[in-house]
């Protein structure tokens, strides 16, 4: 990916790939879309694909694979136990992060549960940059807590902060020391900070948090599987790593790591995960649960066609190139918001675009979740599916009461070298048009509420008929169009 700069002096964005596999899409009208909203329970996650004409739910198992990766799916060894696979992704990662032990996953959040039932004992607690939803589900299971300690600017929606995933090294120790260094589980990382806008942590904040676990006998872990966007953040962001190159910048991530864990739906760019440990005394602890839950310790769950993808994926991300085009459609599709008026977190980070939905919407309450409403919203006005990443997201206190989210986003998530730049510059116009005609916009209740990852299956409804009227208003401003 490279940023061209045209005649006019205006940036854009321009992919360094060619397109050699389609997949057809589909428009629906207006009328159709709000049916299949209806049918879906104002969830955007219970929508049919084929329904959807631009899939910006997640990144995580859509981003498109190279001819490389496809080709090395038919070279792969489908022994059960002492697979030539499995041997091949073992050594690439031990070439790009240098830790000896590797542990299969059929995901990333397959690999948090091990983590978190071999470290994670009732009472004690893990301090980490920002939660992620199933992170925190698989700690509080095992009866521990989450101590969330961004950094101020993280929490602030509009920013020049250039590194809003950092952790507050302060906070930090104070929470070690008011807890005691023998209740604290682990400390995290996450890289690529996913509920704040998808903000990368700086190497130099990682090695400051390093320095704090050594002192306290801690462990660090990273959770690695938006590492490819942090990656590129690092490299365009931070000074002192300007002239290093991405396999010098992983290499350093991992050397001030003891664990790194990822889903390699995100990192790798296939469908799988895992888990690196540094030493033997961590593998062996881990080990058991592999066969346990996933499948023998060289598959993990997953294909060993998805290995081999893997194996060639996590190498083509130390290509800058390859993980530039993320940030640069997103930073894309930021500025033109920005320039519309649209409320979006800034600076751009990775992962997606994110809409402030409390401004956007800022009649409608938290308790009738705005950022939900927004993305059944998105759906209607264009047929672009995102996730909402706010209220709805979290789940009630143990007495029902609601747990209001710090941010409430919806994110328009950018997959690795899936989408056009004509087919960005549509959704941005859709949601512009939406933000014109936000006072339409209501709310939504639960017709339906799971008590765990609500936002996966649960059923809402709108709060009164604002969805008919913005279908009458989309006729009435576009016509015949879809």
């Amino acid at each position: 990916m490279a940023n061209v700069r045209l005649f006019s002096g205006a940036k854009m964005p321009l992919e360094m790939h060619k397109v050699r596999i389609v997949q057809k899409l589909n428009l629906r009208p207006v009328e159709y879309r709000h049916e299949a909203m209806t049918a879906a329970g104002n969830n955007t996650f219970l929508l049919q694909n084929d329904d959807v004409f631009l899939d910006m739910l997640t990144d995580s198992g859509v981003n498109a694979m190279s001819d490389r990766q496809q080709a090395a799916m038919l070279t792969a060894d489908d022994s059960y136990a002492g697979s030539a696979t499995y041997t091949r992704l073992e050594s690439r990662l031990h070439e790009i992060f240098g830790m000896d032990y590797f542990l299969p996953t059929h995901q990333g959040r397959a690999a948090e549960n091990i983590l978190a039932q071999v470290l994670v004992t009732p009472g004690s607690v893990v301090p980490m940059n920002y939660h992620f939803t199933t992170t925190k589900a698989h700690i509080v299971l095992n009866g521990g807590s989450v101590e969330e300690l961004i950094c101020d600017a993280g929490l602030e929606i509009t920013s020049d902060e250039p590194f809003k995933g950092n952790m507050d090294i302060d906070k930090l120790v104070a929470c070690i020391e008011s807890n005691g260094p023998d209740k604290i589980a682990f400390v995290r990382m996450e890289t690529g900070t996913n509920l704040i806008g998808g903000q990368p942590h700086s190497l130099e904040n990682l090695a400051a948090m390093r320095e704090v676990c050594d002192k306290y006998g801690l462990l660090l872990v990273m959770d690695a599987s938006l590492l490819a966007d942090n990656l590129y953040f690092i490299k365009t962001r931070e000074a002192a790593c300007k002239d290093m190159s991405i396999r010098e910048i992983s290499r350093r991530i991992a050397d001030l790591c003891d664990i790194m864990y990822f889903s390699a739906r995100k990192l790798g760019c296939a469908r799988g995960g895992g888990i690196c440990v540094r030493t033997d005394e961590l593998y062996r602890l881990m080990r058991g649960l592999v066969p346990l839950y996933e499948g023998f310790l060289t598959y993990g769950g997953m294909s060993v066609r998805e290995i081999e993808a893997i194996t060639v994926g996590l190498d083509e991300t130390m290509d800058e190139d390859m993980i530039s085009q993320g940030p640069q459609f997103i930073e894309h599709m930021v500025d033109q918001l920005v320039a519309r008026g649209v409320p979006v977190v800034t600076p751009a980070g990775g992962l997606g675009c994110h809409i402030d939905a409390m401004r956007f919407l800022d009649h409608v309450p938290q308790t009738e979740y705005p950022a939900g409403a927004l993305g059944t919203a998105m759906y209607i006005a264009g047929g672009v599916r995102g996730m909402e990443r706010g209220t709805l997201s979290e789940q009630r206190d143990p007495d029902g009461n609601e747990t209001l989210a710090n941010m409430e986003l919806l994110r328009l998530a950018m997959p690795r070298r899936v989408f056009t730049l004509s087919q960005v510059d549509y959704a941005i116009d859709r949601i512009d048009w939406l933000y014109q005609n936000r006072d339409l916009v209501g709310g939504l209740v639960f017709t339906e509420e799971p008590e765990i990852l609500r936002f996966f299956y649960g059923r809402l409804a709108p709060v009164g008929d604002w969805q008919d009227k913005l279908v009458a208003k989309f006729r009435a401003d576009f016509g015949d169009s879809l």
